[in-house]
C-alpha cells in the first residue's frame, strides 16, 4: 500500500508533463478581457494622492455605521 503511494507521487509530475496543457493570449478586443498586471483589477487607484483617506474613510464607515445604527435605534424608541 505504501509503496503505491509512493510510486504515484513520484509519477505524478511525469503525468503532469504529458497532458501538454496549452493556454492562449487574452484576446483584449473581447469585452470578457481585461488587461493584465498588478493593480489593473481594483476599482480604485492606490497609487493616487489621499488614497489612504479615503480607504480608511470607507473602512471606518464600514464598520461604525452598524453600531451608530444600532444606538440611534436604541435612543429612539425610549420615552
Amino acid at each position: 500500500m505504501i509503496s503505491r503511494v509512493a510510486y504515484r507521487a513520484a509519477a505524478a509530475p511525469s503525468l503532469v508533463a504529458r497532458r501538454g496543457f496549452q493556454t492562449t493570449r487574452a484576446q483584449l478586443s473581447s469585452p470578457y478581457h481585461y488587461p493584465e498586471g498588478p493593480r489593473s483589477n481594483l476599482p480604485f487607484d492606490p497609487l493616487k494622492k489621499g488614497f489612504a483617506f479615503k480607504y480608511w474613510g470607507f473602512m471606518a464607515t464600514g464598520f461604525g455605521l452598524p453600531f451608530g445604527l444600532a444606538v440611534w435605534q436604541t435612543k429612539k424608541n425610549k420615552p
